[in-house]
Parts: structure tokens; C-alpha cells; sequence
């Protein structure tokens, strides 16, 4: 059995759907536990999670409320509430954990000694998707063998040892917060502190895409927003001087780079009638753009909100 104290951290934005679907499967995640628990953190400017997560009130759940808008403000409050526990895992409400997800992670982590464990997340969609969509894979995710060291990760399915997080005081970057792109900060600070991620292949989840975001144009500001987020976290964390320098001029390449071979692929898939080609050229365009964007300074801000 599991000694460690261990708590599962899901952010929520006015979201009650998802979390009807995922708490009830991380309850199961946890089970036989010694110390387990559920930190739901809503983001909401108004306490509206609050009543779907009394639903749950009798089992190994807790609730707080950050006000602040921001992604980067709700990661951090689940961090100052969680100082006491020696294991902390961040999940998204519109995941759903396979059965053996959270053992998987634990399991790898006590076999390897990292400091933090990620896995593969694994889309799904309602209805049909788009072929071109399809195509260009814009909703894949990247997987590599279990034991595989990592520079950096994504917070959708990443467990992180506690202790390590408060002896480096590793917080998750406010300037990124609404941006995205802060989970990318974090981790690459925690390597450079010494912390290893480890990959974990068996610890995975499924991400539930909504109709509204499965399609071209939703797909293409995404593909914009992770180069630019991308970018920004790279250069964010360089050193100043010749580290900041070199960073930039690494962004400047990748980005014409992706630019200019991702054109051409997306005209020549337009003229051979290569619907492949032509997707997967315009998502390396548009990652490839939002590269160059970071560097005169501009944000591309996802999780902007109407009330900011």
C-alpha cells in the first residue's frame, strides 16, 4: 500500500460537466490508498464549482476557490495547499484517467527516483472529425518509451514531488497565466534545478474535445498559441546575456524555419490535392509564425477572459 500522502489537483472552470465525469474516477484512482485525496481548484471569478462538488462531499474531496483569473494563480494556489503532502498530481477536468493511471505514475516514480512523472494524453472527440484536422494531427500528443527522461512537460498529467517543488520554490509564472505556457516554464525550471521528468507510457488519459474546439479555425489559433507560448517559455527561462541571446536567435531559426517549410508544404498539398501535406504544412506554418511573434514581444492569450 501507498504511505505517501498523495493529492490529485484538478483546476475547473465553470466546467460542472467535467467534473461530474472525473471526480467519480479519480475516487477510484485512489482507492486503497493510505493518504489519498482530491483538490478541486475553481478559477471562477464566483464560487460556481462549489455546488457540483458538494455532490461529492462524502468522500476524499477538498474545494478552494482562487478568484484571480489566470491559470498560472489557480496552479499556484494548488500548490500553497498542498505544502503538507509528499505527492502532488495535476489533471485536467476535461480528462478522463484510465484505469491504472495514478499507480502507473507512482509506481515509476518510486522506480526511478524522478522528481516529476508525465504521460501520454489521448484525444476524443464527439462525432466525426474533420479529415484535414485528422490530417495534420493537430490533436496529437507526443509518447515515448516509459523510463525516457524529458526536458520538459505538459500539467495535464504530470505528478510532482512535493518536496522538491518547496526546496527549489518553484511556482508557476504569473505572466504566463493567461497565455498558456506556464506549465513549459515550470518544468523547464525544475530541471535546471536538478530535477529529472521521467516518461511514463502506461500512466495515461483521455482529453475530451468539445465540438466547438474541433475545428479549422480553433485548431489553427491553437497551433498559432503553442509556438508563441513555446517560444516565450524558451527564452523566458534562457540566462541573461549569451544564454538569452542564443535562445532568441534558436527562436528566430525554428520559427522561418516553420514558416517557410510549412508554406511550402501547405501550397504544394493545395496543388497536388494532398490534403496530408497541406495540413500538416499549415500547422507548422502557423507554430512556426507564432514563434516569430513571441519575438517582437507579442502574447497570444488563450485563457483571456471576457471580465478580465
Amino acid at each position: 500500500m501507498e504511505t505517501r500522502s498523495v493529492t490529485i489537483i484538478v483546476l475547473t472552470y465553470k466546467r460542472p460537466e467535467g467534473l461530474a465525469g472525473i471526480v467519480p474516477m479519480l475516487f477510484y484512482e485512489i482507492r486503497g490508498l493510505a493518504d489519498a485525496e482530491v483538490l478541486v481548484v475553481d478559477n471562477d471569478v464566483q464560487p460556481t464549482a462549489r455546488e457540483a462538488v458538494a455532490e461529492f462531499s462524502g468522500g476524499p474531496i477538498r474545494y478552494v476557490h482562487e478568484p484571480v483569473p489566470g491559470i498560472s494563480a489557480a496552479r499556484n494556489r494548488g500548490l500553497a495547499e498542498t505544502e503538507d503532502r509528499d505527492v502532488i498530481v495535476f489533471i485536467d477536468d476535461d480528462e478522463r484517467p484510465l484505469e491504472g493511471w495514478l499507480s502507473n505514475l507512482l509506481d515509476t516514480q518510486r522506480a526511478t527516483g524522478a522528481q516529476a512523472v508525465s504521460g501520454p494524453v489521448f484525444s476524443e472527440y464527439d462525432g466525426v472529425l474533420d479529415p484535414w484536422i485528422v490530417a495534420g494531427r493537430f490533436f496529437k500528443h507526443p509518447r515515448y518509451a516509459t523510463g525516457t527522461v524529458i526536458p520538459v512537460a505538459a500539467t495535464n498529467n504530470l505528478l510532482l514531488l512535493r518536496s522538491f517543488v518547496a526546496e527549489h520554490n518553484l511556482r508557476f509564472d504569473r505572466r504566463f497565466g493567461l497565455s498558456g505556457g506556464e506549465d513549459s516554464v515550470f518544468t523547464r525550471q525544475l530541471t535546471a534545478a536538478g530535477g529529472r521528468i521521467v516518461w511514463c507510457d502506461e500512466a495515461r488519459v483521455r482529453d475530451v474535445i468539445p465540438a466547438e474546439r474541433a475545428t479549422r479555425e480553433w485548431v489553427r489559433q491553437r497551433a498559432l498559441r503553442l509556438g508563441n507560448s513555446e517560444a516565450r517559455a524558451k527564452m523566458h527561462v534562457a540566462a541573461p546575456g549569451l544564454p538569452a541571446l542564443g535562445a532568441r536567435m534558436n527562436v528566430l531559426a525554428r520559427g522561418l524555419l516553420r514558416v517557410v517549410g510549412g508554406g511550402g508544404k501547405a501550397v504544394a498539398g493545395r496543388l497536388i490535392g494532398s490534403l496530408e501535406l497541406n495540413a500538416r504544412g499549415t500547422r507548422a506554418l502557423l507554430r512556426g509564425w507564432g514563434m516569430i511573434q513571441a519575438l517582437v514581444g507579442h502574447e497570444r492569450l488563450e485563457y483571456q477572459r471576457a471580465d478580465d
